[in-house]
């Protein structure tokens, strides 16, 4: 497995829809691991494709953060919402892509995700708290929206501003 760099927005790659995998390889394979690798790194509880430069749609999460409780990693290919709750919830999200910066973002409470997974069959699975959060902030990354997307221009642009020093900043290290 190896560490891949995140990238940092703003970033254009950032902003792509991403392209569906049409088949499960041994380098999707790969990817997925060395994603794993870099979100548990990170930390963070999911990553997507595109936050490592790679413009597919496939995207990694586990949200057990109990450091005394299994891991549940899950990997996730050409996933899709197929159905979202009417109920609303608010997390405070941050994002690999955007550290140190969160921001309230209210979504479907809990949604139906289809998805196919590394042993080449279609899964689907319905997902509520931080996991319902987590999945639908994935893929909002796979169709080029990042969480920043949902505030006020002006928050949007004071968080963009950050960082953009904090990338000059890391340059000149």
């Amino acid at each position: 497995m190896t560490l891949r760099s995140i990238l940092l927005h703003p970033d254009p790659r950032l902003k792509k829809p991403c392209e569906p995998i049409a088949r499960i390889t041994p380098e999707i394979e790969t990817l997925a691991a060395d994603m794993l690798a870099t979100m548990y790194d990170a930390p963070g509880v999911g990553l997507a494709a595109p936050q490592i430069g790679v413009l597919s749609r496939l995207f990694v999460m586990d949200c057990v953060k109990d450091p005394e409780a299994e891991p549940q990693p899950l990997v996730m290919v050409n996933p899709e919402i197929t159905w979202g709750s009417e109920g609303l919830s608010t997390y405070e999200e941050g994002c690999l892509s955007i550290p140190d910066q969160y921001a309230d973002v209210t979504r479907p409470a809990e949604v139906r995700v289809k998805w196919l997974g590394l042993d080449g069959k279609t899964h689907e699975r319905e997902f509520d708290g931080l996991w319902a959060t987590c999945a639908q902030h994935e893929i909002d990354h796979l169709d080029g929206r990042l969480f920043i997307d949902y505030l006020s221009p002006m928050k949007r642009q004071m968080i963009t501003r950050k960082m953009v020093k904090l990338k000059r900043d890391r340059a000149r290290a």
